[in-house]
């Protein structure tokens, strides 16, 4: 036979090559049939919305190996009173260096201020209503965006003196025959009552009481009632012991 139409031996390489060939084709084939099979079965729109989640969540996992931007912390804001006579004041407080402030009262801005490179900031001349104000603040920079809000804190401006209704005694001078009288009388909740320098104890409605020890002849009686917002009120009783 001639040496033309002898078969040349195929190599092992060759043969592997072959089988792998094989092999992508089965699998192309099948996922081809898969896909035609899911098209006839669920149909094309349920198919484009499997790929836009697969893209969406190689988006995502993208998104999370960058680095995230934190904002600022929330400021805290110092008020050493909860009262006060005074219509104006200023409120101090503490933030991260170099970022901008924002003061609220009631929820109404009062104005901005860069946060010193100690982290402190103030607010002066600032101006209150009637009853309580309540104040907040936030922390902003233009890269990290806004902070959560701070901490509430609410200041009662009141600048009317405390009620005083006298109980025992009732009149302004009086006469009695005992050495031992008890000082009663009412105010508002909340206030503290000295009675010539002594402390008076005082319930949660206000009413005070106090056991005095009297000397022979007159004696002044002076009773001062103060609120948490500083106002006072003064009385002077005078009370004459007959021996």
């Amino acid at each position: 036979m001639s040496e033309f139409f002898k078969t040349k031996p195929r190599s092992r390489l060759n043969r592997k090559e072959d089988e792998e060939i094989t092999k992508k084709t089965i699998v192309l084939g099948g996922v081809t049939v898969l896909i035609f099979a899911a098209v006839l079965i669920f149909g094309l729109p349920l198919l484009i919305k499997l790929s836009v989640l697969l893209g969406n969540a190689k988006s995502l996992s993208r998104t999370d190996n960058q680095e995230k931007v934190l904002p600022p912390l929330p400021p805290r804001l110092v008020v050493s009173f909860e009262a006060t006579n005074s219509a104006r004041f200023s409120i101090s407080g503490v933030a991260e260096p170099k970022v901008e402030v924002e003061l609220l009262k009631n929820d109404v801005s009062l104005g901005k201020k860069i946060v010193d490179d100690k982290g402190g900031f103030v607010f002066t001349d600032i101006t209150l209503d009637s009853g309580g104000n309540t104040f907040t603040a936030l922390a902003s920079t233009p890269k990290e965006g806004n902070s959560e809000l701070s901490k509430a804190v609410t200041i009662i401006y009141d600048n009317q003196p405390p009620s005083l209704n006298m109980i025992n005694p009732s009149e302004d001078k009086i006469s009695v025959d005992s050495a031992d009288f008890d000082v009663v009388g009412k105010s508002d909740k909340g206030v503290s009552v000295s009675i010539n320098g002594r402390l008076a104890l005082v319930d949660d409605e206000g009413l005070f009481k106090l056991k005095v020890q009297l000397n022979a002849g007159k004696n002044n009686l002076e009773i001062i009632i103060r609120s948490d917002a500083g106002n006072e009120t003064k009385k002077t009783i005078e009370i004459t012991y007959d021996i």
